[in-house]
């Protein structure tokens, strides 16, 4: 069994916790303290880096102990930790050590919801309850380049009928509409950038004045660099007098909220719950009432969301694991490990297959949006010094496993957090059906085709648009609409797409399906429209009466109006979709645009109270 973790190439990476055992009190933020040039160029040739300096003159010596000192002043523990790790998980990696050795697998403890049942409803209902005690992390170090744009991910729209309204903007208005169902409540957000998005980040959200977020309760976590390794002895890889070095991984947020503080000062200011969603999966605040719901019922430290596993899909599995030394974790298993991993138990030896009951497998599939207990979160990193779990993937040079292809580094996940709890600490998962959770942008237009052709989700700008759209439209369905569920479709640049009608609900409108249920909660209230319509909803707006769409509709109101829609009938011309190219990137990603021949708008753009159709 070689069960640990692989990329594609069939590398075997090994994992390890780097130990924060033994460093002074001054290095528990990652300072690390303050070292003269000498000391520095002392602790580099101590750690075997003599190579370093190899032809360097007396400027480029500077220059890179500068550098050097740099480093161990972010590095958890400072260079020689990193040192010591990066050995230790490179001698294991060369020696094929297993990872899971010795380790059974069970499905752990957790629930699996499905919308439009009263199991669902009552946590959504617990769980709005306690997005007041919630704060939010934002993993946003990634461009868009490989979208085939050029820009930050957060900047991208996820509507095409709303070109301005980008991912880092509806996120924000998904927590401001949190925070109003309890005024006086403010909900912090925190976000992970890297050196490639920090910038950008930072000019978008003061360009658009935080998007209505107040200035401080946003907080920006820049990432920090490793340094690159190049043979099995942690030489650190070196260019012209600089160490190369690359990036740690996005479970350097866990690292980052220690360092900054925050975990510790969330928790002592009352946040409960602390919520890690990913940059470009703009679907996921519809199920995250839900799922604080199910945090909530069973007190867990770590709950992952999860969707219905299809046996072989490249999706990381939560399994609960369980040693015969007593360690116990529930963690992400990576997709190829888990075959190997179960074939060598009695009781799932017939490897990844699907559970005859379901047809799906018996262990959840990871989407990587976690909600950890805030309390035991910041006494874990307090604990640890903010060091968590790294493992390493070197690809060998040759057969002696002692010089690598190209140099690689210590990698951190974090989804390996639950690796630092101990056995007793409640760990588990809530199963929602993915087309109320998850569907994010990954691929640019060609690789969505390639993989549309061989049977697999295009996850691009187009399809998440669709889902996006498909979802909203089954929401107003779940509470009575007459909402069809096939509208225009074609094959954009290679995608297939099929949308339902054109049916877009801001967060300002309604976060989750019960939230929007309430939209339409007065006695008579009814929603009817064709299938090719197209409706956009924003802000505080209520039906209670009857309302006939065929065409294009438009209401918008801003915070602080309330707007009531009564009896109405709008038929115009509406909106279509038309196949798209030139050079604008928001189109060239999706293979096509939205066309507004006619709409009945509405839009309220001053507080006070409103009504259409009375």
């Amino acid at each position: 069994l070689q069960a640990q973790r692989r990329d594609r190439t069939g590398s075997i990476p090994s994992l390890m916790k780097r130990q924060a055992g033994g460093l002074p009190k001054e290095q528990s933020t990652g300072t690390n303290g303050s070292m003269s040039a000498e000391d520095v160029k002392a602790k580099l040739l101590e750690l075997g880096q003599a190579h370093l300096f190899v032809g360097l003159d007396a400027s480029q010596e500077k220059a890179l102990i500068e550098q050097a000192t740099v480093l161990n002043q972010q590095l958890p523990g400072g260079l020689e930790a990193y040192v010591a790790s990066a050995r230790k998980l490179l001698k294991n990696s060369a020696e094929g050590v297993n990872t899971f050795s010795g380790f059974t697998p069970t499905v752990p403890k957790g629930e699996a919801l499905q919308a439009e049942t009263p199991e669902f409803k009552a946590m959504e209902a617990k769980g709005l309850a306690e997005l007041q005690y919630a704060g939010f992390v934002l993993v946003a170090g990634g461009l868009g380049e490989r979208l085939g744009y050029n820009g930050i991910k957060i900047s991208l729209p996820l509507y095409e009928t709303e070109r301005e309204a980008c991912f880092m903007q509806l996120y924000c208005e998904h927590i401001l509409t949190m925070q109003s169902r309890t005024p006086g409540t403010t909900i912090p957000l925190a976000i992970m950038t890297s050196d490639d998005t920090h910038e950008l980040t930072m000019q978008l959200l003061e360009k658009h004045a935080y998007f209505g977020l107040s200035k401080e309760q946003v907080t920006i976590m820049k990432q920090n660099k490793v340094p690159a390794l190049k043979d099995s002895s942690a030489s650190f890889a070196c260019k012209g007098g600089v160490i190369e070095t690359k990036p740690h991984g996005h479970g350097d947020v866990h690292t980052l909220m220690h360092q900054t503080g925050l975990a510790r000062k969330w928790a002592d200011a009352g946040v409960k719950w602390v919520v890690f969603f990913q940059d470009t999966n703009g679907i996921i605040f519809r199920a995250l009432p839900a799922v604080l719901g199910v945090s909530a019922t069973h007190s867990f430290d770590v709950n992952s969301v999860c969707v219905p596993r299809t046996p072989g899909e490249a999706v990381g599995a939560i399994c609960k694991l369980e040693h015969g030394d007593g360690r116990v974790y529930t963690v992400n298993v990576e997709y190829n490990q888990l075959d190997p991993l179960l074939r060598s138990t009695e009781q799932y030896k017939g490897g990844d297959v699907a559970d005859p009951a379901t047809g799906c497998s018996p262990f959840p599939g990871n989407i990587n949006c976690l909600v950890f207990g805030a309390k035991r979160y910041a006494d874990i990193l307090d604990k640890t010094n903010g060091i968590v779990s790294e493992f390493v993937n070197p690809k060998y040079a040759d057969a002696t496993k002692t010089t690598f292809k190209s140099p690689t580094r210590l990698e951190c996940m974090m989804q390996d957090f639950p690796m630092l709890l101990p056995p007793d600490a409640p760990v588990g998962f809530t199963q929602i059906d993915r087309w109320l959770c998850f569907s994010p942008v990954k691929n640019n237009i060609a690789d969505a085709a390639t993989k549309a052709k061989g049977g697999l989700p295009p996850e691009c700008a187009g399809s998440a648009e669709r889902d996006a759209m498909s979802l909203n439209a089954k929401m107003l369905r779940m509470c009575g609409c007459e909402v069809p569920e096939k509208g225009p479709e074609g094959t954009y640049a290679g995608v297939p797409l099929a949308f339902p009608p054109l049916v877009t609900l801001l967060p300002s409108f309604a976060t989750c399906p019960g939230e929007v249920a309430a939209r339409f909660s007065a006695g008579g209230a009814s929603l009817k429209m064709t299938a090719t319509s197209a409706l956009v909803l924003a802000g505080d707006v209520t039906f209670e009466g009857k309302v006939e769409l065929d065409g294009a509709l438009v209401v918008r109101a801003v915070r602080g109006a309330k707007v009531t829609v009564k009896n109405l009938a709008v038929k115009n011309g509406g909106w279509s979709l038309v196949e798209a190219g030139g050079d604008d990137d928001m189109l060239k990603m999706r293979g096509y645009k939205v066309e507004k021949k006619d709409t009945k708008e509405f839009v309220f753009d001053k507080p006070g109270e409103y009504v259409i159709g009375e």
